[in-house]
């Protein structure tokens, strides 16, 4: 993901791959820093299915965690 910062405004999503056709779900629409909590605070099945986007990137949530080390 290309640099932004906390306060950046993200879509959180969650992508059924379960629906047919990948239904996407918007989680929560705001400041990046709000939805890195509440992506944190989701079962670990959900997580597995999140997505973060910014205005010029997309990223999954495991991946984001990962290379960030939360």
């Amino acid at each position: 993901m290309r640099s932004t910062f906390g306060e950046a405004s993200v879509r959180l999503y969650f992508l059924d791959h379960e629906a047919e056709g990948g239904a996407a779900e918007t989680v929560f629409y705001g400041p990046l820093s709000e939805a890195m909590r509440l992506a944190g605070q989701q079962p670990e099945e959900v997580q597995a299915g999140l997505f973060i986007a910014t205005d010029n990137d997309v990223v999954a949530w495991l991946d984001l965690v990962d290379d960030a080390g939360v």
